[in-house]
């Protein structure tokens, strides 16, 4: 019989509180038509094709004109608006399609608002939404417009519920309006705060409750070029000072373009700090080091002129954490975070490698420490985990005594499986490590046909124990990407899918959920004995943790292999069982099972009580299955 031992009585190394975190990249529409609750797109006419998203809308007796302008602008930032002239035969205007349409539900409120100017005439305004098929939803009149630009709103409250809904703009009789700034948001987001974000999605966060959150990337970080990298400053302060960036997963991958993928950054760094802060997550942001991504451009600032990008991570560290008299911490304050964010970490770029990364990491590293010396510094090791880029920069970066080293990897199952063990002979004295991407490919990397399935989870669960059981070496993971629209991906597998309506979690988010719920504060020694003779044990992996506050033992156990595996459980030093032992499962029918919009739960954590009378019992650990079992123990 298969026998897991766990010394309940000789505590180890301390668990990082924010060990299990999530990281959030704008890809798959993460951000504008996913998390950054705006219904409209190309809201301000910056798309360098100015009326994409919109249409005209002209009746057969309608005449009238549209014309992007540029003279005298709402703003200079976005300097594009929308003229719309009508001869007052009929309803005449625009129509925009949202991201894949826009999901709103029957009784809820949506606030339109636009920067509207008049131009000729008195013409009225009727703002509407209209169904998919053509149902009017809502409408509403706007008028009593003035020569010079200012903010109109209105409410809409649809009768019925619609995924695919579009919002219409239509002058009523003749004139001419400026429009600029066109929006619709749900007034119910998360905190109800204005122009804020899906409330669905930020509390599928929450239920994670993650230790950190890594923002705003990824690859967007770099840019494809450096004029297209990721400039925070530039993401902060009102939406329409907010300058469009072409998202790099517009035009990466031939197989899966989306010419209308841009970023708005109405999401942008004061929103990512306020939601750490809202979910109790560390956060850890990370910043362009002078380089554009080595899969693209690989283009590089010379080290002679990387004076600003440096004072950009210098100036992000005063802006979060700075006091309110301090330049940035003023411009945090302004925002209305009089209180310091409390970063503790920072990433010098994202997925960099080769000696003109290391030669940048040491510059910035040298006067981040020099000035902040109390921030942790995250280091790149590349975008795999161990060929000869990744073992050159462990080399160099260890030389340099960086502080955290980030790992990556997208693999198969069998890697993950294979790869329980790898950081049982990992230095204990060097460098911590930050397994900073990774999930498991069902197909292979860069496949659309990867699914997020039970096996893909398994996978996953069992390479999480092996870090878990090397805490005192590995002290971040998490799991990429984190969001999919259902309409709109360009990679998969992925965290958590939605539609503009709908979210659900895979296999793979409750995988993460249960280890971050059950981390435990202290690592507890495991011996596993697995039963030679048979085929069964060849994927069954279990780590223990304990919780100080409830005095629980936390024991974690994967079992990937077809069949059931019986174990003795040992929980050795323990004199006696207590409370009311408890076993979290996660298991399915088959490897292939996986979790969809119409069974959003096919699989997911299931909670029973266990009857145990003593420290020493036999539990039987279903074929494909993560079982957590939280036992009291004196």
């Amino acid at each position: 019989m298969t026998t897991i031992t766990v010394q309940v009585d000789q505590p180890g190394p301390a668990i990082n509180p924010a060990m299990w975190g999530v990281f959030f990249e704008d890809i798959n529409f993460g951000a504008d038509g996913g998390l950054y609750a705006e219904l409209v797109k190309n809201r301000s006419f910056e798309f360098p094709d100015a009326m994409m998203g919109w249409f005209k809308i002209s009746p057969s007796k309608a005449r009238g004109t549209i014309e992007v302008r540029t003279d005298r602008p709402f703003n200079a930032a976005n300097p594009h608006y929308l003229r719309i002239t009508s001869e007052g035969h009929d309803l005449f205007g625009v129509a925009n399609e949202g991201f894949r349409g826009m999901g709103v539900r029957e009784g809820e409120s949506y606030r339109f608002s636009a920067q509207i100017r008049l131009a000729a005439g008195d013409p009225k305004l009727r703002i509407a939404l209209y169904g998919s098929d053509g149902t009017l939803l809502d409408s509403v009149c706007i008028s009593g417009f003035s020569p010079d630009w200012r903010k109109y709103s209105a409410v809409l409250r649809p009768c019925s519920t619609d995924p695919r809904a579009k919002l219409y703009v239509l002058l009523e009789n003749a004139g001419a309006l400026d429009i600029d700034m066109v929006s619709l948001f749900p007034e119910k987001t998360w905190k109800n705060r204005p122009g804020g974000l899906r409330t669905d999605l930020v509390q599928m966060l929450a239920d994670l409750r993650p230790g950190f959150l890594r923002f705003p990337g990824g690859c967007i970080v770099e840019g494809s070029e450096l004029d297209k990298r990721y400039q925070w400053k530039n993401t902060i302060g009102p939406v329409e000072e907010r300058k469009l960036l072409i998202n790099r997963w517009n035009y990466e991958f031939i197989h899966r373009p989306t010419p209308d993928y841009y970023q708005s950054f109405g999401l942008g760094f004061f929103e990512f700090f306020q939601l750490c802060e809202d979910i109790g997550a560390e956060p850890l942001p990370i910043i362009n080091c002078g380089m554009a991504c080595q899969f693209n451009s690989g283009e590089l600032v010379p080290i002679d002129q990387l004076d600003p990008y440096i004072q950009d991570a210098l100036d992000l560290i005063e802006f979060a954490n700075g006091p309110k008299t301090s330049t940035w911490g003023a411009k945090r304050a302004a925002l209305g975070h009089p209180k310091p964010f409390n970063l503790r970490m920072l990433g010098i770029g994202n997925e960099q490698w080769g000696p003109q990364y290391i030669e940048r990491y040491a510059r910035f590293a040298d006067a981040i420490k020099t000035r902040y010396p109390e921030i942790q510094l995250v280091a790149a090791a590349g975008p795999e985990p161990a060929d000869s880029r990744f073992q050159f920069a462990w080399e160099k970066l260890r030389e340099l005594k960086a502080d955290i080293i980030d790992e990556h990897c997208y693999a198969k199952p069998e890697w993950f499986f294979n790869n329980v063990h790898r950081y049982d002979s990992y230095d204990r004295n060097g460098p911590k490590v930050f397994m900073g991407e990774y999930a498991a490919q069902s197909d292979k990397v860069v496949s659309v046909k990867n699914r997020n399935n039970l096996e893909c989870a398994l996978a996953e669960a069992a390479y999480m124990i092996g870090m878990e059981r090397n805490a005192d070496v590995v002290c971040m993971a998490a799991y990429a990407p984190l969001f999919a629209h259902a309409d709109a991906w360009q990679w998969r597998p992925n965290l958590i899918w939605c539609d503009n309506l709908r979210v659900f979690g895979t296999p793979s988010y409750y995988v993460q959920q249960l280890f971050s719920i059950n981390r435990g504060n202290r690592l507890l020694p495991v011996n596993l004995e697995l039963l030679s003779e048979t085929r069964s044990g060849q994927r069954f992996f279990a780590s223990a943790t304990r919780d100080d506050a409830s005095g629980e033992l936390i024991l974690k156990v994967v079992n990937g292999d077809d069949a059931p595996v019986t174990a003795m459980l040992n929980l050795a030093g323990a004199k006696e069982v207590t409370g009311n032992p408890k076993l979290i499962l996660l298991a399915g029918a088959k490897p292939s099972d996986e979790n969809s919009f119409d069974e959003p739960k096919r699989v997911a954590p299931q909670t029973s009580v266990l009857s145990i009378d003593s420290p020493h019992f036999t539990h039987t650990f279903p074929a494909f299955s993560f079982c957590v079992l939280r036992i009291g123990v004196r």
